[in-house]
């Protein structure tokens, strides 16, 4: 049960350590305010209205907003972490997690050799029969 329970718990901090640390983009793609398309590892696709570039001529143009949008959401990972050694921590910290560490792998221990009080006693012996004589019958 123990190991199990290491484990099981080291499986999940290895994947809270990982999913902290990674970082991804969210790419999204709006027509107007519609949402179209998501994507998590490439571009968006476009929902095919986007406006073409229009060429100026002589200066007067009229060109219309686009109606569509694209928009990047980046999800930053966390990119330092912090390992504390054991050798940094001051004297009265290391007394309190070492005795804090062994008192608590003591809990967990089970007891190897179990005592048994009446080994070295042999059982009396029965002479007659006690449910008859007391005439108490187990139904």
């Amino acid at each position: 049960m123990k190991k199990t329970f290491h484990k099981i718990a080291s499986i999940l901090m290895t994947f809270v350590v990982l999913l902290s640390t990674m970082s991804f983009t969210v790419n999204s793609h709006f027509c107007g305010d519609l949402l179209v398309d998501i994507s998590y590892f490439v571009k968006a696709e476009s929902c095919g209205m986007d406006m073409k570039q229009e060429t100026k001529a002589d200066g007067c143009s009229i060109t219309k907003k686009n109606c569509c949008q694209d928009v990047a959401s980046v999800i930053e990972g966390q990119d330092t972490l912090k390992i504390t050694s054991f050798d940094k921590l001051s004297f009265e910290k290391q007394v309190f997690i070492t005795s804090f560490y062994y008192n608590y792998s003591i809990l967990f221990e089970g007891i190897h050799n179990k005592v048994v009080p009446f080994k070295n006693y042999t059982p009396p012996l029965v002479v007659k029969d006690i449910y008859v004589l007391d005439e108490v019958y187990l139904i």
